[in-house]
């Protein structure tokens, strides 16, 4: 018998399908825009708002915006405690599939 992993921790905020996806999306990278997210996503805005703003308020994701050659945009990241629950998430999903 293995012995769980101490990181592993099931997150039920994150194991919403586009909250998944979205962290996913964010781990590999420092940041992303968020035009890019939604388009990869296939999602509206307000959807993909609201996600965002979820995964905000438990302090998961850090959303900027800023103004580049005259225009808004938006760039959302994992913050240290968003990548160590995804990563935690992660682990959790390994151990629940692995039995």
């Amino acid at each position: 018998m293995t012995k769980p992993s101490s990181q592993a921790q099931f997150d039920e905020l994150i194991h919403a399908p586009l909250r998944l996806r979205i962290c996913a999306s964010l781990a590999p990278v420092d940041w992303a825009e968020f035009a890019h997210l939604k388009k990869n996503l296939g999602v509206a805005d307000s959807v993909l708002s609201k996600h965002l703003k979820q995964l905000g308020a438990a302090g998961y994701v850090h959303v900027e915006r800023f103004t580049k050659l005259g225009r808004s945009h938006v760039r959302v990241s994992l913050t240290t405690v968003g990548r160590r629950a995804y990563v935690g998430h992660v682990a959790a999903l390994r151990e629940i599939t692995a039995n």
